[in-house]
């Protein structure tokens, strides 16, 4: 696997174990290992830029997830797909100021955010009731199994 971490936001970020999250995601997603992820952490007007460029939002945003080759988590059996899984670019301002107010600081988000991410560049998404609790439940599975090891 291929997984870029690129730090622009002038922040401290644990980049090997970043790296080492989504390593760990991936596998368990069963996304082909020589994918390819880079990983973008900026500033909070560099992400509302792009929030606003890309979504149409206005002001910062925590994670915004671009797929690229559309990959999907392999099934059990079959050889899952080669390519580009695609790029997450997160704000760990926006991450330290949502973790310090779930309590569990500013790490604990910024990973929560990765496995969020990755998962919305597997073809997860959380507009319908039913798609949340799927995408939810699977984010906090991941994280449980990655704390646990």
């Amino acid at each position: 696997m291929s997984i870029e971490i690129l730090n622009e936001s002038g922040r401290e970020l644990d980049e090997k174990r970043l790296a080492e999250l989504s390593r760990f995601v991936m596998d368990r997603m069963r996304v082909h290992p020589l994918a390819e992820l880079c990983i973008k952490a900026v500033d909070e007007p560099t992400i509302a830029q792009l929030n606003q460029q890309w979504m149409e939002k206005e002001g910062p945003t925590d994670v915004l997830a671009f797929p690229m080759d559309e990959l999907r988590p392999g099934l059990v059996n079959e050889e899952p797909e080669e390519g580009v899984l695609g790029d997450l670019v997160l704000s760990p301002e926006v991450a330290a100021r949502q973790g310090e107010a779930a309590g569990h600081g500013a790490e604990a988000e910024i990973e929560l955010l990765t496995v969020h991410g990755i998962l919305h560049l597997l073809g997860y998404d959380h507009a319908e009731p039913e798609e949340h609790q799927v995408m939810f439940g699977l984010q906090d599975e991941i994280l449980a199994a990655w704390r646990a090891q």
